[in-house]
């Protein structure tokens, strides 16, 4: 399915029923949308499924719909309550993905004017707690991409500065490269009412509220991350894909990024990356295939920590010990800060 986990479809969807799907959650990264890089995460997959399950089942709780199902262990789908270890596996209600048709440089989303049920809205929403060092939404103001009237803003936040209320902020989800847009855009691209998206905003207000209350028990701030949605077969909004996990969001530990952002940092000190912006401006497209060098790996060490990070995330926040093979995050923090300063 994709560059960092597969798709497995026990039933499909139609234009009125909902089929069921499950997730392969592999051990594979991706970074600045490339696809799959050259290392892998020890137990990343596993990590990744079993934080998004937790935060799935608390969601729940508090009355948010979603297409989550289980976690499946010896081919049954169960609560994670019940599983004896952990499983890279998620079964959900599976939603049609209508790929909006690519005109040149440019993408056609009218047919989304003509659906109305069970199919995966195409966007990202983004949620900000703060403008961290490197966060696109600084570096938008900085070229003159988003004025400061259209998040409220007074001035350009510092990097690093949390902000008084989240902001939300929206982008494509199907084109070749997230392409970040207006509210008003959004709605008219997937054919949504006003009320629609403004509920999409509401129940994201309320993801990031369960979120960074969950991690903050754990020392972790929650700085950003992104959500995604679909229509049912009631035209309900239900929360799709999967959250909270340190590849959906932006989590730190004394400032210190704990998340898919230490790679991040790795690569934006590469000739690699430099290749890949100056690709993205010269064709928003098909930038990828104008990219002469390939990533370099992650160091080995580099690479162990961020497995740490992942599987010592899941132990703390589901309050379980799922994998025993990695230190509290704040025995890990100096070595990482040591890489990425």
């Amino acid at each position: 399915m994709g560059s960092v986990k597969d798709l497995i479809v026990l039933k499909k969807p139609d234009n009125n029923n909902s089929g069921i799907g499950r997730f392969i959650f592999s051990d594979r990264y991706s970074v600045f949308d490339w696809g799959e890089m050259p290392n892998h995460i020890k137990d990343k997959g596993k990590a990744l499924c079993v934080t998004g399950a937790y935060f799935f089942e608390r969601l729940e709780e508090i009355g948010i719909k979603t297409h989550y199902l289980g976690v499946v262990e010896n081919e049954k789908s169960k609560h994670l309550s019940q599983l004896n270890k952990p499983s890279n596996c998620m079964e959900f209600k599976l939603f049609r993905v209508i790929i909006p048709q690519q005109k040149n440089d440019s993408y056609d989303y009218s047919i989304y004017r003509k659906e109305r049920t069970n199919f995966l809205i195409p966007l990202e929403v983004i949620y900000r707690n703060s403008l961290p060092e490197g966060a696109n939404l600084l570096k938008r103001l900085k070229d003159g991409k988003l004025k400061l009237k259209d998040i409220g803003f007074e001035r350009i936040p510092l990097p690093g500065e949390k902000l008084k209320t989240p902001l939300l902020d929206v982008s494509t989800k199907l084109e070749s490269t997230d392409r970040y847009i207006t509210w008003k855009e959004a709605e008219k691209l997937t054919g949504s009412t006003k009320s629609e998206m403004e509920e999409i905003k509401r129940i994201t207000l309320s993801i990031n509220e369960l979120i960074t209350e969950e991690v903050k028990r754990i020392g972790l701030f929650n700085e950003d991350g992104k959500v995604e949605f679909g229509f049912d077969e009631f035209r309900d909004i239900v929360l799709v894909d999967v959250l909270g996990t340190p590849d959906e969001c932006r989590f730190t530990f004394e400032g210190i990024p704990m998340c898919k952002e230490i790679a991040r940092i790795f690569y934006r000190k590469t000739s690699w990356y430099k290749e890949v912006e100056e690709a993205k401006k010269r064709n928003k497209v098909n930038w990828k295939k104008t990219v002469a060098t390939l990533p370099p790996s992650l160091s080995y060490r580099l690479a162990e920590l961020i497995s740490m990070v992942y599987k010592d995330i899941a132990n703390e926040i589901t309050q379980r010990i799922w994998f025993r093979d990695t230190p509290p995050l704040k025995e890990i923090m100096y070595e990482i800060k040591d890489f990425i300063s």
